[in-house]
């Protein structure tokens, strides 16, 4: 294992016996990539209603809640848990702003979007509070830049662009998702990273 990831094991085991120092050096390790992953799949619609930030701390939060059901194997296991709630709360509030758009009597002010936790740990809020917006906002502008290059790819092009790049799985694991073979997605994620360097490029 390497020392990242026993550090990481670490940090697991002393943040499910409630040390808060834990808690906060897993925030602010893996905030910066639970940022990208959230930016970068909340697409123009939601990013145009809901600021990303809340939708990291809403992240955050759940995993704090829900970190004494994981069973941590590898740091890359923690990364795809971390994605795996990532994607579910920007799925929700995708959900909810289309929901409101069904039914006008739904409309409800934008901060309503915001932080759908309900419950949960009562220590979590308070130490994703402790996680400087300027340490997960390092490099936004690179952040912004790639996400306008990625809004204008194609969908098969941007998700394995996300899955292998962004949440680092593997060819086999990401062909499992997309029901394609490895060496499809090899050559799918060749083309994407093509179309992406053009998109970029015109955006620059």
């Amino acid at each position: 294992m390497s020392t990242a990831g026993q550090k990481t094991r670490e940090l697991v085991a002393l943040a499910k016996d409630g040390d808060e120092s834990a808690l906060g050096q897993l925030c602010r390790v893996y905030g910066p990539r639970v940022r990208w992953i959230v930016r970068l799949r909340m697409g123009r619609e939601l990013r145009s209603k809901l600021d990303s930030m809340d939708l990291v701390q809403d992240t955050l939060i759940y995993a704090l809640k829900d970190l004494g059901d994981f069973a941590y194997k590898s740091e890359g296991d923690f990364l795809r848990w971390l994605s795996g709630i990532a994607e579910n709360r920007v799925r929700d509030n995708l959900d909810k702003l289309h929901a409101g758009r069904r039914d006008i009597r739904k409309e409800r002010p934008l901060g309503s979007y915001r932080s759908t936790t309900g419950g949960g740990s009562a220590q979590a809020p308070r130490l994703v509070a402790t996680t400087t917006p300027s340490a997960i906002l390092a490099r936004s502008e690179e952040i912004e830049r790639l996400e306008r290059a990625i809004d204008e790819l194609k969908s098969e092009h941007r998700e394995v662009i996300i899955l292998t790049r962004i949440e680092q799985l593997s060819y086999k694991e990401v062909s499992s998702r997309l029901g394609r073979s490895p060496e499809a997605v090899r050559k799918l994620l060749c083309r994407a990273m093509s179309a992406l360097a053009q998109a970029y490029e015109r955006i620059c």
